[in-house]
């Protein structure tokens, strides 16, 4: 069988902020959203190879050979000055695992693991990979009772989606605003696909968590808070939502003179929404 391979950014043998319980977690290279807030620009685009990174990599773990930038594992720190230099918000250090390569590192992991979870960038932009991969573990006799979620961000039209959920134990996705024209504004895209994918991964029983970036004076403002209540109310006042503060990890251009957000109104906002209905609102643990 001809199964896909995937680009990958970065691999986490163990996580436990990325689904429930402690998980694999694939970061897939590409997105088809363009986040002015995003915390990992580096995972939006593919390297198109123009080779401004490789002068300012300090252990000459970058090279060009055959007009293409290629990297060498061996010989990088990871101090990410390629990342910062690059002119298209991508990663030179980009590589491609086969979907046995990622059964052979959950298998060996599978003692300490719950599940698999693919993330991005948008994983859902190499949905093939994600479906081979989750209906090979699905039929695996030693994988199968690990769980497989999808962190995206909703841009998926219905019918794509049909085809991974019966893989797919659990989608964990991202409303970046209920406005459209500030949805458009914060991502570049329109907000519609996001908030239909929501309401139908709801309704298929596939909606694990729905997530909610806070952005002072931006997205917490009342009227978008107001919306996510009554959206939320809506799907179920028992489904997980978990709020998300703003903070200037990552994050490039504008959004960097962007107040970032506070435990105390990060915390306001979910007792009001605790107030309104909600019996499962999450707060970060940690803010950095």
């Amino acid at each position: 069988m001809n199964l896909p391979e995937a680009k990958v950014s970065k691999i986490l043998k163990f996580s436990c902020v990325d689904g429930p319980g402690n998980r694999l977690v694939l970061f897939l290279q590409g997105c088809n959203f363009a986040c002015l807030n995003c915390h990992n620009p580096h995972t939006m685009a593919l390297c198109n190879h123009c080779g401004d990174c490789v002068p300012a990599c300090p252990t000459g773990a970058l090279s060009m050979i055959g007009g293409r930038v290629v990297h060498d594992p061996t010989r990088c720190d990871e101090c990410d000055q390629c990342l910062e230099v690059c002119p298209i918000n991508s990663n030179p250090k980009v590589f491609h695992v086969t979907i046995g390569e990622v059964l052979e590192l959950v298998q060996r992991n599978k003692p300490f693991l719950n599940g698999i979870t693919v993330s991005g960038g948008e994983a859902t932009t190499q949905l093939k990979f994600i479906t081979a991969l989750f209906g090979v573990m699905k039929q695996s006799v030693s994988l199968r009772d690990l769980t497989c979620f999808i962190d995206s961000n909703g841009y998926l039209p219905e019918f794509a989606w049909r085809s991974v959920l019966p893989y797919t134990d659990g989608v964990m996705l991202d409303i970046k605003s209920f406005d459209c024209d500030l949805h458009c504004k914060l991502t570049g895209r329109t907000n519609e696909r996001v908030l239909a994918s929501a309401r139908f991964l709801h309704a298929e029983g596939k909606l694990h968590e729905l997530r909610y970036l806070l952005i002072p004076g931006i997205t917490d403002v009342p009227a978008e808070i107001d919306r996510l209540l009554d959206f939320v109310l809506d799907l179920s006042p028992g489904l997980n939502l978990r709020l998300n503060a703003f903070q200037h990890h990552g994050v490039r251009g504008e959004a960097q003179d962007w107040p970032a957000a506070e435990k105390d109104r990060v915390e306001e906002i979910a007792s009001q929404l605790r107030r309104g209905g909600l019996s499962n609102v999450t707060t970060p643990a940690v803010y950095i």
